[in-house]
């Protein structure tokens, strides 16, 4: 048995219907894993295949995924199966076709209904990944220190052990330091977070329904996951007028806005290289001067 007639009949058993495999077509967009269509002529899943080294990451986004469905409020593919066969890794997604353009509006009402679903502490019951690299998610009672030992503090370590010292560090430790000027008159709630969410991982039905995928799945300050939103574009101001409606953000958002988003141009430097060195300094640099 090859590596697709164990994903057939791991598809027969979690769906309680015999799937033969008839079609398989490989899918772009993504750097990480190798994806595919599968088909057996009337049914289609979508399947993501990596080295057998990375199951738990396809285990924490099937445990991701069946999350942001509970919530009842972004469309997210849901997941059929998962494992490990021989030195192959796999998960199984339903296949959606997301041929068609986001209503933003409704997707910025969307998002903000997301978030509204809490939890009594930050982070997660479990590790997972933002893009390839270990997302930590140990929980805790106060944001500050869960951002400051999971988030940014950790990918400026990982960018010291890469070689990337000097400057960025010593004004990565002033704003550490700093962090609690950020909150003094803002208290975030546990929110239900993509934690990934950038135009890359978002699409929409043939309806127009939005729908998320591929997430880093947390519990945190809404506004961590509003603001990558802004980081590469592909989010409009229907989106941001339909979720400032729906919860209106606070006044000190524009700020924590780049705050934020240093943790995933570090994690870009950290992963891809120096290209992202002087825009994460640049970013220290803007939220000292304004805290």
């Amino acid at each position: 048995m090859n590596l697709w007639a164990h994903i057939a009949q791991a598809i027969s058993e979690a769906t309680g219907k015999d799937f033969h495999l008839a079609n398989q077509h490989a899918m772009g967009g993504g750097c990480i894993n190798e994806s595919n269509r599968i088909s057996d002529g009337k049914r289609s899943f979508f399947v993501k295949t990596n080295s057998s080294v990375h199951g738990d990451m396809f285990e924490a986004e099937s445990e991701s995924l069946q999350e942001l469905s509970s919530a009842g409020a972004i469309k997210v593919p849901q997941p059929i199966c998962n494992g490990i066969f021989q030195q192959q890794c796999y998960l199984v997604l339903e296949y959606l076709d997301m041929r068609g353009s986001p209503d933003m509006a409704q997707f910025g009402q969307q998002f903000a209904d997301l978030h509204r679903t809490s939890h009594n502490r930050f982070g997660w019951h479990r590790n997972n990944t933002i893009g390839s690299t270990p997302q930590v998610n140990d929980p805790m009672d106060e944001w500050v220190e869960f951002w400051r030992h999971n988030r940014l503090g950790y990918q400026l370590q990982l960018s010291a052990s890469k070689g990337y010292g000097g400057e960025l560090q010593r004004l990565g430790e002033r704003l550490m330091a700093d962090l609690p000027v950020l909150f003094e008159s803002y208290k975030p709630q546990p929110s239900m977070l993509h934690g990934d969410l950038w135009g890359g991982n978002a699409s929409a039905l043939t309806d127009g329904s939005p729908v998320i995928y591929d997430p880093a799945f947390y519990y945190g300050d809404r506004e961590a996951d509003l603001a990558m939103t802004h980081l590469f574009g592909g989010f409009n101001s229907n989106f941001y007028s339909a979720y400032n409606e729906a919860w209106p953000l606070d006044d000190g958002y524009p700020v924590r806005k780049t705050f934020y988003n240093l943790y995933h141009i570090v994690n870009h430097l950290n992963l891809f290289g120096g290209g992202y060195h002087g825009q994460a300094i640049a970013m220290l640099q803007q939220v000292l001067a304004e805290i």
